[in-house]
């Protein structure tokens, strides 16, 4: 039991009780556990702490005075969706334990309970938050669709770049990832996220150049209700939702001007205020920032503020362009190949070497995000198992045409050509030998001499 409890990650719990004794022991039971408890007596207190920060667990006594603790579970949970509640109470029956759940707590918790129970009731909700953390991650990896995550890099700017990634995860300290689009930079981020000890907290992404300031300050920070035309309901904010986790900046050289000093107070010291309050509040937020702008030409043209430059600028990761690192190509393509194929329930023995070494002569302008573009077209428009110059987009291969009659070339080129465009735009060995007039043995034969 003691060893499960050392397990247990930490959680930030609010403990509602009317009775100080009750409190003082639940908040020493729980701080033993290596939890971080605030304790208060009454739903007001409780609300006020809700709305400073953010909670994972409220143990809530089920009398407070003369209010109800069923009262304050939806008023709770409308500011913090995610938080999980636990109603504890001696006055112990099956209509208040339903009651209690129908307005959304996660347990139920009847007195007298010792410490054990306690533990047990704690240990079972941080289960469950463990698990709805992975599962989010998990959706958001799958949406975006990325099979091109390698970090195995034959390269070694790459593999500098991993090595310090990996070494500056295992600290809270601010990141700046620089590279051109598409080189995998918030994927990178992610992955730092990953390997630190926030890795069972949330991960979130601000967009620094997807809304004006006005609107990126209410998303960033949040805002009252009431704060502006259109602010019906209160927003919490990006940063009060990611609080104990990671905050990624992409493309923080679009941040506008006039919001940068207010992200440099809180890179500085954590704190901040929603717009329309005045109360200055506080996150545990690790920052991590990433651009494709060259920030020290921005700040020359007073497009970005030297200070907060300096403030983010704590480690550097630069990541190469796929150009200058060619050598990982033939891993990556492949890769994505497999991933695609599988979800368009085809399999592929991989590109052929002609493929791979027309793909290493272009130049990739959009990095791997290119790459993985002409990837899954390739994927879903391959109808042969060899994968070829012709399934790839003709931006790639831009002087791959069918040949003219009297061009510089020997029949055998000409005929390996024919092959590979019949193959690429039939279903079936047999439609393909069909159109060619040769039997399937002899189109197998010629495509183990081309190599198709």
């Amino acid at each position: 039991m003691e060893t499960a409890a050392r397990q247990t990650p930490s959680l930030r719990i609010l403990i509602v009780h009317d009775e100080l004794n009750i409190r003082k022991t639940l908040a020493v039971c729980l701080e033993a556990e290596g939890h971080a408890v605030v304790a208060v007596s009454n739903g007001p207190d409780a609300l006020a702490e809700a709305s400073r920060q953010s909670f994972d667990l409220a143990l809530v006594d089920l009398r407070l005075g003369t209010a109800s603790g069923l009262d304050l579970i939806p008023a709770l949970l409308a500011g913090s969706p995610w938080l999980k509640i636990v109603v504890i109470t001696a006055y112990a029956s099956v209509e208040t334990a339903v009651e209690a759940v129908r307005r959304g707590a996660t347990d139920y918790l009847p007195k007298p309970f010792t410490p054990a129970q306690v533990n047990l009731v704690v240990r079972k909700v941080s289960d469950l938050r463990t698990l709805e953390q992975r599962l989010e991650d998990l959706q958001q990896t799958l949406g975006r669709e990325h099979p091109e995550v390698q970090f195995d890099s034959a390269s070694a700017a790459m593999q500098q770049a991993m090595s310090l990634a990996r070494e500056v995860a295992a600290t809270d300290a601010t990141v700046l990832i620089t590279g051109e689009n598409g080189t995998g930079k918030s994927l990178l981020a992610r992955a730092i996220h990953a390997w630190s000890g926030r890795a069972q907290k949330p991960f979130a992404v601000v967009s620094c150049s997807s809304l004006p300031a006005d609107l990126l300050e209410s998303e960033l920070f949040g805002h009252a209700r009431g704060a502006f035309t259109g602010a019906v309901k209160e927003n919490t904010g990006r940063v009060f939702a990611c609080d104990g986790g990671t905050l990624l900046f992409d493309e923080i050289g679009d941040l506008p001007l006039a919001l940068q000093p207010k992200l440099m107070r809180f890179a500085q010291d954590r704190q901040y205020e929603r717009v329309g309050e005045s109360a200055t509040r506080r996150a545990d937020v690790r920052i991590i920032a990433a651009t494709n702008v060259d920030l020290e030409l921005a700040v020359k043209e007073g497009r970005f503020r030297e200070d907060l430059l300096y403030r983010l600028d704590v480690i550097r990761i630069s990541i190469p362009p796929l150009r200058a690192r060619l050598d990982d190509l033939p891993g990556l393509a492949n890769g994505m190949l497999a991933a695609f194929g599988a979800q368009n329930h085809k399999r592929f023995p991989g590109f052929t070497d002609e493929a791979l070494n027309v793909m290493k002569r272009y130049s990739w302008p959009g990095n791997v995000r290119e790459l993985r573009n002409v990837v899954e077209r390739a994927a879903i428009l391959c109808k042969s198992e060899g994968v070829g110059p012709d399934h790839l987009s003709d931006k790639v291969v831009p002087s791959l045409e069918l040949p003219q009659l009297g061009d510089p070339l020997t029949l055998e080129q000409m005929e390996e050509l024919h092959i590979r465009r019949v193959l690429a735009s039939t279903s079936s060995l047999d439609e393909a030998a069909a159109i060619l007039g040769i039997d399937p043995a002899t189109l197998w034969r010629k495509r183990r001499k081309y190599g198709i």
